[in-house]
């Protein structure tokens, strides 16, 4: 659900729809925030349409948001998102995603580890016609032991779950347009896989090498941990992608095989009880009580089933959930074609 100041918003803009927006969520990053927006000016202004700068204070305790404000009051083209609290990255670009204004969305991280000056070829990109360009770290300077082969298995997984051909899911630098990326509903920690998401209703994607860059200044907020966290969200995704809608399909085929199997058994067990008059209870005891268990189990995963598709219902439902809070949005009243002259 799109926020009523960010109609308020689109109505000041009526006229001409802003032609990019860039959309960065920052979480304790002072030391490079301004050195960032500079670089961000430089590029977007060479382009010679209009643009925004949507950056997102995720909930940082530095003096982030300070800088952000400071920027704000003397640009115009900068729109500030305040969280209330540290969301996460998804729930970041969420909230930078639903302020942004303009035709074509650029992702990317606030610690100069992505080069402005590759925008450009995401640009490109978008104007022959792709849905979705996503950033391909194509020579990574990362830990070969730590990052690199964790990130190549995973990355490998990636692929061939979702059946989408990258070979990098985990940059933010990715470019979008606007449309697409509004289908995707995010939360939790799946903005690495909205080309994933979103190639189920149909986008087009393409990948384009990046230059990796180190981290200047700054600690880094990645860790091993977040490598392992991919692995439970690649069964997410790969449960959405083939069950979203129709969770009943899996569920409901485990629940049946484990019910029909607990019945053959019983029905073993009554042939043994009054036709071989054997006393089942003595003699397959355990075997008796598993039957049981896959009988109830298989109901209650037909049952698990069935509540899955209510929720499929409400999914498809038009809803006012957002995963963030905003505390306030800095935003300064103008026109396009005044952003268009800046």
């Amino acid at each position: 659900m799109v926020p009523d100041d960010l109609n308020l918003g689109n109505d000041i803009i009526r006229g001409t729809v802003l032609k990019y927006s860039i959309v960065v969520p920052f979480h304790n990053e002072e030391q490079n925030i301004t050195e960032l927006y500079d670089r961000l000016k430089v590029v977007m202004e060479a382009t010679g349409e209009p643009f925004e700068l949507v950056f997102v204070d995720d909930g940082s305790i530095d003096h982030t948001f300070l800088l952000l404000q400071q920027i704000a009051a003397v640009d115009r083209r900068v729109v500030v998102v305040k969280l209330r609290r540290n969301f996460g990255q998804t729930s970041a670009l969420a909230a930078g995603f639903d302020h942004a204004q303009g035709e074509y969305v650029i992702a990317m991280d606030g610690d100069l580890q992505h080069d402005p000056h590759d925008i450009p070829l995401f640009l490109q990109k978008l104007r022959e016609g792709y849905d979705i360009v996503s950033g391909w770290r194509k020579q990574r300077i990362d830990n070969f032991v730590m990052r690199r082969i964790p990130s190549r298995i995973a990355n490998w997984l990636m692929a061939k779950l979702s059946g989408v051909e990258l070979h990098d899911f985990g940059t933010t630098f990715k470019a979008y347009r606007r449309e697409v990326v509004q289908e995707v509903p995010l939360y939790g920690e799946l903005h690495r896989f909205i080309p994933a998401l979103a190639s189920a209703y149909g986008a087009t994607i393409c990948e384009i090498p990046i230059r990796n860059v180190n981290r200047e200044r700054g600690e880094s907020h990645y860790g091993i941990s977040r490598t392992f966290r991919v692995f439970f969200d690649l069964i997410t995704i790969r449960f959405l992608l083939r069950y979203m809608s129709r969770p009943l399909h899996f569920f409901g085929g485990f629940g049946a095989l484990g019910a029909v199997t607990g019945l053959l058994i019983a029905l073993f067990m009554f042939f043994e009880k009054f036709v071989r008059h054997v006393d089942v209870m003595e003699e397959h005891g355990p075997l008796l009580v598993f039957a049981a268990v896959l009988i109830v189990a298989g109901l209650q995963l037909v049952a698990l089933g069935l509540l899955g598709e209510l929720q499929v219902r409400h999914f498809h439902e038009p809803t006012k959930r957002v995963p963030y809070t905003v505390d306030r949005v800095l935003r300064s009243p103008r026109s396009a074609e005044s952003a268009l002259a800046d």
